[in-house]
């Protein structure tokens, strides 16, 4: 009886252990596609550029839009002049996190 038990446990462990696999492969990330952690990191990198550049008196928060996939960060929107965008990048290269920038704004 008791061998019985031991396979009936094999078994049941495996199982546990394809379904805890299968979860964990599904987390994970491709070269278009975020993992679970890499999405949470681009989210907070995100917000740390979106608050920087708010914190930036000379920029018009709103006409800057930040978008961060992989640790890269693109800004896009209409702004007023070529100082604005210059500045939006230097600021978003130097938060923490942030591998690189690319530039997508364009002047009004």
């Amino acid at each position: 009886m008791e061998h019985y038990k031991v396979k009936y446990f094999n078994k049941l462990a495996a199982v546990f252990l394809a379904i805890l696999m299968a979860s964990l492969l599904g987390c994970a990330s491709t070269s278009t596609k975020e993992g679970t952690g890499e999405y949470i990191d681009n989210a907070v990198i995100t917000a740390k550029v979106k608050a920087a550049i708010f914190d930036e008196p000379t920029l018009k928060s709103a006409e800057i839009n930040v978008e961060t996939f992989k640790g890269v960060v693109q800004l896009s929107g209409f702004v007023g002049s070529q100082a604005n965008i210059d500045k939006a990048v230097e600021i978003a290269r130097q938060v923490n996190g942030v591998k690189s920038v690319k530039n997508d704004m364009q002047l009004k």
